[in-house]
């Protein structure tokens, strides 16, 4: 049973920042990935910037120099902040955790598991 909670969408103006948070909770579950997806009317979902355990990160060409995502480990949580933003931006947000689960009690192990938040939505006005 996972849960990701996301918050920090809303409406901003261009050349503005903003922070986005999302919370991954669930026992047994080793969250080895953390990232953001979004979509944008008529468009299909694309990845914006994930992020492992270990730190490395991964940034979508047209985000980076403007956009950080980081983790904390101990609360697997994961931000991404948003600088410079753009109209384009404009989109749904969700968070994505890729996640290992194991269970003595259970005696199951199952690995690369793909949890979704429900979005929050980005608006950029011009």
């Amino acid at each position: 049973q996972v849960q990701l909670v996301e918050s920090g969408g809303g409406l901003v103006q261009a050349g503005g920042s903003l922070k986005l948070s999302c919370t991954a909770s669930g026992s047994a579950y080793s969250f080895n990935a953390m990232g953001w997806y979004r979509q944008a009317p008529g468009k299909q979902r694309e990845l914006v910037a994930a992020i492992t355990s270990g730190g490395n990160t991964n940034y979508a060409d047209s985000v980076k120099g403007r956009f950080t995502i980081s983790r904390d480990n101990a609360k697997d949580t994961v931000y991404l902040q948003m600088n410079s933003l753009k109209p384009e931006d404009t989109a749904v947000y969700y968070c994505n955790a890729r996640a290992d689960y194991y269970s003595a009690s259970d005696g199951l192990f199952t690995r690369d598991m793909d949890f979704w938040g429900k979005g929050t939505l980005l608006t950029v006005s011009s």
